[in-house]
């Protein structure tokens, strides 16, 4: 796919650099030799110049970054209520907060894993921080099924403790270990998974999919703080850095 779109880059490349004097007859199509001749002189030029093939690659997949990257920033503005305000979309933190971070998450993700103390830690010191809870598997069944028994979890009451249960899970997510971790936190297992069977949880679950994709989040975890789109985890300094600057801008703003 690649190779025949540079190839035909490169035959309008050679077309449009054909003497300025070319008569109308010469605008007509090409006929099959002279396509054929043409086809020649490009494949002769790239196999000299191989190098063109992974330079026209490269600044397709920049084109295509460039062009997602605006896309995301549109579905940013676009789509700030959903993104903020989703009343099926856990919260903690500072409920009132004056900044507020979203995370997409993936309890089979080690890296989400990894940032959880961090991430809690600098929202609890914060004191000013809303913190919300995207959930969004994409690893597998064991991650849909982990996130719909977390889901589950607030009709109980219990989504912060189970989050925090399965966050620090490093064992497979099986239903076992899944449900293990409910009951270690309090969670009526049988009511759990009657809730969990909800056509609701799978609509959350599709919404939160389909979000992402639009701010062109591919992967897990990632961040979304004031009008930007951070993915990876990020460590301490950095979440307070991100913190401060969008408190500072927000305080900008007003005036």
């Amino acid at each position: 796919m690649i190779f025949r779109k540079v190839l035909f880059a490169a035959m309008a490349a050679f077309l449009a650099y054909a003497p300025a004097q070319a008569t109308a007859q010469d605008q007509q199509p090409l006929s099959p030799a002279q396509t054929e001749a043409v086809r020649k002189l490009v494949r002769q030029y790239i196999m000299e110049n191989p190098e063109i093939i992974a330079e026209a690659i490269e600044a397709l997949r920049e084109k295509q970054r460039l062009a997602a990257e605006a896309e995301a920033r549109k579905a940013l503005v676009e789509r700030r209520n959903e993104i903020l305000n989703d009343p099926d979309s856990p919260v903690a933190g500072n409920r009132e907060g004056d900044v507020t971070l979203v995370e997409f998450f993936d309890y089979r993700c080690t890296y989400c894993k990894s940032v959880y103390e961090d991430l809690l830690s600098v929202v609890e010191a914060d004191g000013k921080v809303r913190l919300i809870f995207k959930e969004f598997p994409i690893l597998g069944p064991e991650s849909n099924y982990a996130a719909r028994a977390a889901l589950a979890a607030r009709a109980q009451n219990k989504y912060a403790e189970f989050h925090g249960a399965l966050m620090r899970l490093r064992t497979p997510l099986n239903e076992k270990a899944v449900m293990k971790a409910a009951a270690d936190v309090g969670l009526n297992a049988e009511r759990l998974k009657k809730d969990m069977a909800s056509p609701q949880i799978g609509e959350i679950l599709k919404r939160n999919i389909d979000l992402a994709r639009a701010l062109d989040i591919n992967g897990t975890p990632a961040f979304v703080i004031g009008d930007r789109i951070i993915p990876g985890a990020l460590d301490k300094s950095t979440l307070k850095h991100l913190i401060e600057q969008t408190r500072k801008q927000k305080d900008k703003e007003k005036g």
